[in-house]
């Protein structure tokens, strides 16, 4: 049945009315707006409210037309006034509900066609200026649905119609029968008052009520907005089969060809850029009060161990934490097991993981088949050496079997690590200083690239502690930008030249804003133009990406490529940094007499056995079961079911993936940047929140994210464990205001 939550909404709004007495018999009609649709429902012409189900409730559109659903009201027809209830809908986006019934005080006034004016503030806050008369016009007929069209237009929430009955609107179902109770009081009173002391009846001074007003108007335009802003929803139907993770490896698998890639369909740009602009101007959507004290609730009774010993970790260990991951609303948990699709934390609660340590772990958590080859390694070798091992030889060779533009590799102890040097070298071998990133992207904590972090335009703004020369020979450009990108490289062209530019090829944060397709091979042009380096940070693609990364996926070869995570299968000391040989000479190690000839890097971890050994076998591993697709379509699967939620629940919500990078935004927060200052400094902290909440209600129904926004899949996510997860996140999309 289409609708089910709508219609549920009609049938409970029924139930409360009839409980309190405010509806009798067939009398009256109460309808709901359906979110993301131009149409609502309403209870059906003389049907008994106290035997009303959920398939009794029909569908009308916005023209006032039935809507027939096979699988709803079985023959039944609209109430007469759904005509009404449709002009209202189309003139008040902000009005969710609608009340229409016979109550007897507030009738009584109807025969005396006369209005309520402003008694108390409460009901000028809620009902509005006055209880307006409508003129009357006989029911069902277009004369009457006119007749309350231009009433309501005003911005009042509730009407006595001439010899007829009342009209209540609310925000939501719960509003609006409030709005139709609070009437029936208003009502009682005005009338005792009247008949009590005939001509005194005195009303609330005009500022105040003026006051009054202006906040309701101000809560209908953001409502309003939550219709105006909006765009249609990704529609999935129903019976639509979802994307299935259950997928076998190509017989040959050589090359990263022959493997193919986590990304099923590259998505589209322009669409999923105009949805997040939507979000973003749109009204916060965040969880219920009820629904956050619940949430928090369960942290507070059933996280007591995570509170407990990250509270002890503070005396210890600045905030609590050692990684950025680990801060989470409203505080960290303690893991004590990860095995494959789930975490466990101190206290034996299971997740599903959606963090998969920040994305390295493709194959799943604490993959048994790489941690018994690496055991027996270290075995023989132990951890670490200080001399050369073979592992370093086999990793750069595997690296260098899929991802044939790395031509040379240096193993370093972390993607930060590796982009310094990346930069080092590149300057060094262009003999250039200057390097340009894209605004927001996330390039590690090294003083040259904390630089328009995570926020584009911010220039220095997180850059606490790092002097003013250390980035003073970095700019950065805006997303997508590649005019911007241009006037940069020329501009630099006067401070000696560009050395490099660093992107990450699916985009900043990840794809938190997601590149068109044709985007990094303009970028090469660009770099090829001006004589500038092409870097590629694959901290998070790559491998994630497909075996040959994200440069095998766009076809755009790069000259240096940053890897981490995933290079070490989820194993420490993940980072390093490879590319052509020419430029990779740069690194030559060892003493060989000529002094100055090489730049400095080193470490006297980097490369141990442990690592290499680790990421040589996970990679043999992901080639051999394909992981990187399976993950890949994993997240398809995670990402439609989303999708259809958000439809289902009407919300403004943006889902998207690129393979087993899942973005899920509920507030926006990662789209706001300097280019409109004013909206990032008065909402960023508030949409910042939400999304944290929402992060929370995703872990107390058992799913962790990336702060509640980012879910990485792997190949572990079964179909059966991708759908009890979407399970969950219905249960989670109930609770958000306004649901």
């Amino acid at each position: 049945m289409k609708h089910r939550l709508s219609r549920q909404h009609v049938v409970d709004m029924c139930r409360t009315m009839l409980d309190r007495g405010y509806l009798k018999a067939t009398e009256g009609n109460v309808s709901v707006r359906i979110p993301g649709h131009r149409l609502y429902a309403v209870t059906p012409s003389n049907y008994d409210y106290d035997k009303m189900r959920v398939e009794d409730i029909c569908i009308v559109d916005f023209d006032g037309k039935h809507v027939p659903d096979p699988g709803g009201a079985g023959g039944l027809v609209p109430s007469i006034e759904c005509g009404m209830h449709a002009n209202v809908y189309r003139e008040r986006p902000d009005v969710n509900a609608i009340v229409h019934t016979h109550q007897p005080y507030a009738s009584a006034l109807a025969f005396l066609r006369k209005p309520i004016p402003a008694l108390t503030d409460e009901q000028v806050r809620f009902l509005g200026k006055q209880v307006a008369i409508i003129d009357y016009a006989p029911s069902g007929t277009g004369f009457l649905a006119k007749n309350v069209q231009k009433k309501v237009a005003g911005g009042d929430n509730a009407f006595i119609i001439a010899n007829h009955g009342v009209v209540a609107l609310g925000t939501d179902p719960d509003r609006a029968v409030f709005n139709m109770a609070l009437l029936e009081k208003v009502s009682i009173a005005y009338l005792m008052a009247l008949t009590s002391e005939a001509g005194k009846v005195y009303t609330i001074p005009d500022t105040i009520r003026e006051i009054a007003f202006s906040k309701l108007k101000k809560d209908e335009k953001r409502i309003a907005a939550q219709i105006t802003e909006a765009v249609e929803p990704v529609r999935v139907p129903e019976d639509e089969e979802l994307p299935s993770a259950e997928t076998e490896a190509p017989e040959q698998f050589e090359t990263s060809a022959d493997l193919g890639y986590s990304i099923s369909e590259y998505l589209d740009v322009d669409d999923t850029l105009r949805r997040l602009k939507a979000l973003v101007a749109q009204p916060m959507r965040g969880l219920r009060h009820d629904a956050l004290l619940d949430t928090l609730n369960y942290f507070e009774t059933k996280c007591t161990a995570s509170k407990e010993i990250t509270e002890r970790a503070k005396k210890r260990i600045p905030g609590g934490v050692q990684h950025n991951l680990a801060f989470n609303y409203p505080f960290p948990l303690a893991v004590d097991k990860a095995e494959g699709a789930y975490l466990t934390d101190r206290d034996g609660n299971v997740y599903i993981d959606f963090l998969q340590a920040g994305g390295p772990t493709i194959l799943g958590s604490n993959y048994a088949p790489v941690n018994e080859r690496v055991a027996e390694v270290i075995r023989e070798s132990g951890p670490v050496t200080g001399l050369f091992h073979e592992y370093e030889l086999k990793l750069a060779d595997i690296i260098h079997q899929y991802m044939p533009h790395i031509e040379m590799y240096r193993s370093l102890g972390s993607g930060t690590e590796a982009v310094m040097a990346a930069v080092r070298a590149a300057r060094a071998y262009t003999k250039k200083k200057m390097v340009i990133k894209v605004g927001g992207a996330y390039h590690g904590w090294s003083d040259t690239m904390v630089y328009g972090l995570r926020v584009p335009g911010s220039f220095r703004m997180n850059a606490k502690g790092i002097p003013w020369g250390a980035t003073g020979r970095t700019r950065e450009a805006f997303p997508h930008d590649l005019g911007l990108l241009k006037r940069k490289l020329i501009e630099n062209r006067l401070r000696g030249g560009t050395a490099a530019v660093v992107v990450e090829p699916l985009g900043p944060e990840s794809g938190t804003r997601p590149v068109p397709k044709g985007y990094n091979a303009a970028v090469r042009k660009l770099c090829d133009e001006f004589g500038a380096l092409l870097i590629f940070d694959e901290v998070v693609t790559g491998f994630r990406t497909g075996l040959g990364g994200a440069a095998g996926y766009f076809g755009v070869t790069p000259d240096l490529t940053v890897l981490g995570k995933a290079v070490s299968g989820g194993y420490p000391m993940a980072g390093g940094v490879g590319g052509r040989a020419d430029v990779m000479a740069v690194f030559g190690s060892g003493l060989d007499g000529k002094h100055g000839a090489h730049i400095q890097v080193g470490g006297t971890l980097s490369a141990n056995p442990l690592s290499c050994a680790a990421g040589y076998f996970a990679i043999q591993e992901m080639a051999r079961t394909n992981a990187p697709v399976i993950a890949g379509r994993a997240g398809d699967r995670l990402t439609r079911g989303l999708q259809r939620l958000i439809d289902k629940y009407g919300l403004p919500y943006v889902a998207y993936n690129q393979g087993s990078i899942v973005h899920l935004q509920s507030s926006g927060v990662l789209m706001l940047d300097m280019r409109n200052p004013v909206k990032l400094f008065k909402e960023n902290k508030g949409r910042k929140q939400v999304m944290e909440q929402m992060g929370a209600a995703y872990a107390a129904h058992g799913i962790i994210t990336l702060a509640g926004s980012r879910m990485y899949t792997s190949m572990a996510d079964t179909d059966e464990v991708i759908d009890d997860a979407l399970a969950r996140f219905d249960q989670v999309f109930a609770l958000v205001e306004g649901v």
